[in-house]
């Protein structure tokens, strides 16, 4: 039987510490005992295997037994996406590419964003807890919302690309084949990028590119880039 997994953003090197009221409320209602163990993780590759040494509802008491650093996977995959409307939808893109595995995730603001303001702790939560469901020790990152302009000066990725609808020249993302290790996609709006966005994205070097024959829900449309780039 697998260890349960919990997320607590600070942990020591060893000893006994206690958990944070929250994962604590999580562990009283799945009725564990003291002496079970349980796995728990910072996000940032520490695993920690402990054991339940005092609870009640409020404070949990862990001992650890053993710590193992898991290194950050070489493959580094951002996606930076325009926020829908429907915020579940938007909520299920982030649930899904941190199952994935990608490594970092930005809320585009572009020229038909229909959106702009996020609720950052909900979001922060549903990544975490898609890590946990995953039984990742690499939370991936969610970055502040940025805006399109900014976006397409950095030039921190090996491979830079933009998806989008229009009838120009632009080739199939899944006939990409390379050994790079930092990819970026840029995933625009519903009503897709402005023509000048996507000029002012290829004059900056980033490759336009097809995510497949069917137009796809911007939310879709990321899951599908996370997936070819993570397998390519």
């Amino acid at each position: 039987m697998q260890l349960p997994y919990f997320y607590e953003e600070n942990i020591p090197e060893s000893g006994s510490f206690f958990l944070t009221e929250e994962t604590s409320k999580h562990i009283a209602v799945l009725r564990m005992k003291e002496g079970e163990v349980i796995n728990i993780t910072n996000g940032k590759g520490i695993l920690l295997s402990s054991f339940i040494i005092l609870l009640n509802k409020k404070k949990v008491e862990v001992a650890v037994t053993n710590k193992k650093f898991f290194p950050r996977p070489n493959l580094k995959i951002t996606i930076a996406i325009s926020p829908v409307k429907n915020n579940n939808r938007f909520e299920w893109f982030l649930e899904k590419a941190t199952e994935i595995g990608i490594s970092e995730i930005i809320p585009l603001l572009c020229d038909r964003s229909e959106k702009s303001t996020l609720k950052t702790e909900r979001l922060n939560n549903i990544v975490i807890s898609a890590m946990l469901q995953s039984r990742q020790s690499w939370m991936p990152l969610l970055k502040e919302t940025t805006r399109f302009s900014e976006i397409i000066k950095d030039n921190a990725n090996e491979e830079k690309f933009i998806a989008h609808c229009n009838d120009i020249e632009k080739k199939a993302l899944k006939d990409f084949h390379s050994s790079t290790l930092s990819r970026v996609i840029l995933i625009g709006p519903e009503g897709d990028f402005t023509d000048d966005e996507i000029s002012a994205a290829i004059q900056q070097n980033f490759i336009a590119v097809s995510l497949g024959e069917t137009r796809l829900r911007t939310e879709t449309a990321g899951i599908v880039a996370a997936a070819l780039l993570m397998n390519r």
